[in-house]
């Protein structure tokens, strides 16, 4: 059974940092493009960033500069690293996977960020 666990979430204040985790429990992680969504309570799930299976990286307007993704093909694991906080970017974040070339994905349980003073 594929599984995404996501962890790395919590409480933190405005301008502070958080590192979120996805390890996954795919055959052929390198296949999969990752990516990094969010859900604030009463809103749709919006793409935060993506990271293709060659490394190529995208982000929303509104966290480039700031976050991060990346990803470690040894570990199956990967990151968003999300720096300068703001009150706005409080979310539940989820991880998901899509193999290229065919309809698999599969998403996280989600981990919570709360960014507040």
């Amino acid at each position: 059974q594929v599984q995404l666990v996501e962890s790395g979430g919590g409480l933190v204040q405005p301008g502070g940092s958080l590192r979120l985790s996805c390890t996954a429990s795919l055959s052929g992680f390198r296949l999969y493009a990752m990516g990094w969504y969010r859900q604030a309570p009463g809103k749709q799930r919006d793409l935060v960033a993506t990271i293709t299976t060659d490394g190529t990286t995208n982000y929303v307007g509104s966290v480039k500069g700031r976050f991060t993704i990346s990803r470690d093909n040894v570990k199956n694991t990967v990151y968003l690293q999300m720096n300068s906080l703001k009150p706005e970017d409080t979310a539940v974040y989820y991880c998901n996977a899509e193999r290229v070339g065919t309809s698999l994905r599969f998403w996280g349980q989600g981990t919570q960020v709360t960014v507040s003073s």
